[in-house]
């Protein structure tokens, strides 16, 4: 989100200099630190009385440099119609973005966890994106199940599919990333297939 400085003036050279701070401060995160709107200036040789035009707190430097997705959907133009073979598209798609981008999500996960009320309502951690393409992949099973308890199923799969399971199983497991990711999608899609076969009527029944 642009500044109201941002807005006016020199509006092209301004995005210019946010973008390169923006550009800095991933690349700090990405060597493993978490950088000061000081830092990020000074690698992206800018002032520190400009960069503070942009990004007057650190929190707002970090929120800004979150590999965000603009994605309203993971699925294809032309997905399948089985929730268990869209959720698993879902699912890659998700967990690949979390193995690429680890050190900016612990860094957007660390700070969702010591943020305010109302400084986490603003983080891109917490907008909701993933339960939305998790609840579409599942939208075939509408009428099948309770609005309750696919409600249910959709945040069951995503606490245990998101970058706080990932760094669960890599900090505390002991697993690889790449081990941590099959993982996760294997226990998202038992979700669901556990949730189908509560509904499916057993041989005999009418």
């Amino acid at each position: 989100m642009s500044t109201l400085y941002e807005e006016t003036g020199r509006t092209n050279q301004k995005r210019r200099t946010r973008e390169a701070l923006v550009a800095a401060a991933r690349d700090i995160v990405a060597s493993g630190r978490t950088p000061s709107v000081e830092e990020a200036a000074r690698a992206a040789a800018i002032s520190r009385t400009t960069a503070y035009r942009y990004f007057p707190t650190q929190h707002a430097l970090l929120s800004a440099a979150h590999p965000e997705t603009a994605k309203s959907s993971l699925l294809p133009k032309h997905a399948p119609e089985d929730p268990v073979e869209r959720l698993d598209l879902v699912l890659r798609s998700m967990i690949k973005s979390n193995l690429q981008n680890e050190a900016q999500q612990r860094t957007m996960l660390r700070l969702s966890l010591e943020a305010t009320p109302a400084e986490r309502a603003d983080l891109p951690l917490r907008q909701g994106r993933a339960i939305k393409w998790i609840d579409e992949a599942l939208s075939p099973l509408r009428g099948s199940l309770p609005d309750r308890q696919l409600r249910d199923l959709t945040l069951s799969i995503r606490a245990s599919t998101g970058i706080e399971a990932l760094v669960w199983l890599v900090d505390v497991g002991g697993l690889t990333p790449t081990e941590a990711g099959r993982l996760l999608r294997r226990t998202g899609v038992a979700l669901l297939e556990h949730a189908i076969m509560s509904v499916t009527p057993k041989n005999g029944d009418g």
